[in-house]
């Protein structure tokens, strides 16, 4: 049988959370009639607090909870490194945990989590939260007391400190970057495009061909919704085949790589012929052959930036009754898979 919770008796009798923990409390803002009526259908319904939480309410963790989508991204890795950091340096203990993309697992483990165990959490949304765009426990969670830090997949309507990168500007930029190159037939390989991100990375790409003068040429814009990567050259190799490509931008490594390879397959040499930018500065791009060029999303500092968020708010410093969002500057950092820059 699920316990019963403060948000329950709230949702049944018609108020606020804050009214039921407060009249709970026997706090002098409620009125008699109210509480009694909140105390009586708590007994009646067995209603018990959660006493790790309420022996914790002026007593901090000092422990941080991280949640991420999934395991193998270097990105996020890269985002775990900044925050452990920063919550090292400042005292703080933290649990990691991983959704693995899924809703009910992300919803199950910030329960878990909130239940007295954290001061804090810093999280990505799981693939599944997005495409259902239910974020309740979010709001549950900041409810109940415990501030959460959103990084790179956030969720819009739900009001906390939040970090992103400058994905538009970011693909922006690198479309410029390959017509100072010498390309024109510049394609968009896309694995996240039901996410937001995804969605910001699509839309720079559409500006910066605007800012050029170069007509969109909806061939070259590849949605690749297959999740195994063993697959992506079989899905580009038809592609490649049918249309005038000289440079792709892709939103992940896996899919560069396969772009890569079928254009070598093709006939073409990188980068004489062909250049490759992708997102993410990882370990695939650094050991590609040729070493792949990419915008780098900088996620160590991500990740210390969401540290720094949270902590100030959990120890009031700074700003901390104000929530805003921060927005890390991507960079492009140039290897072997583009070409030197040049005038034409």
């Amino acid at each position: 049988m699920k316990r019963l919770t403060i948000k329950d008796i709230a949702k049944h009798l018609g108020v606020s959370i804050s009214t039921v923990s407060k009249a709970l409390n026997d706090s002098y803002e409620i009125s008699e009639t109210t509480k009694e009526k909140i105390r009586k259908f708590a007994k009646e319904n067995n209603y018990r607090p959660n006493i790790t939480a309420v022996n914790l309410k002026n007593k901090k963790t000092k422990t941080i909870g991280i949640l991420i989508p999934n395991m193998l991204n270097y990105f996020l890795a890269q985002v775990f490194k900044g925050i452990e950091t920063v919550a090292s340096e400042n005292g703080y203990k933290i649990i990691s945990c991983i959704s693995n993309e899924s809703y009910d697992k992300e919803v199950e483990t910030i329960r878990m989590l909130s239940n007295g165990s954290i001061d804090g959490l810093i999280l990505s949304l799981a693939e599944e939260t997005v495409k259902k765009r239910s974020y309740d426990h979010f709001q549950d969670t900041i409810d109940s007391g415990v501030p959460i830090v959103m990084f790179d997949r956030v969720a819009q309507d739900i009001d906390c400190d939040k970090v992103i990168t400058n994905d538009f500007e970011g693909t922006v930029t690198t479309v410029k970057h390959l017509y100072k190159t010498g390309h024109k037939n510049i394609a968009f390989i896309s694995t996240i495009s039901d996410l937001k991100i995804g969605e910001r990375r699509y839309l720079g790409y559409l500006k910066g061909l605007e800012d050029l003068n170069i007509p969109l040429n909806k061939n070259l814009v590849i949605n690749i919704v297959e999740e195994d990567y063993k697959k992506y050259e079989s899905i580009l190799d038809p592609i490649f085949k049918n249309n005038t490509i000289d440079s792709v931008i892709t939103t992940d490594e896996s899919s560069a790589v396969a772009a890569m390879k079928v254009a070598t397959r093709m006939g073409y040499k990188i980068p004489q012929d062909f250049s490759v930018i992708s997102f993410s500065n990882g370990i695939l791009a650094r050991h590609s052959s040729p070493k792949m060029t990419t915008v780098s999303q900088h996620g160590e500092i991500m990740g210390a930036t969401a540290a720094e968020m949270l902590i100030n708010k959990l120890e009031r410093k700074g700003n901390a009754n104000k929530n805003e969002t921060k927005v890390i500057k991507t960079d492009l950092v140039i290897r072997e898979s583009t070409r030197p820059t040049k005038t034409y």
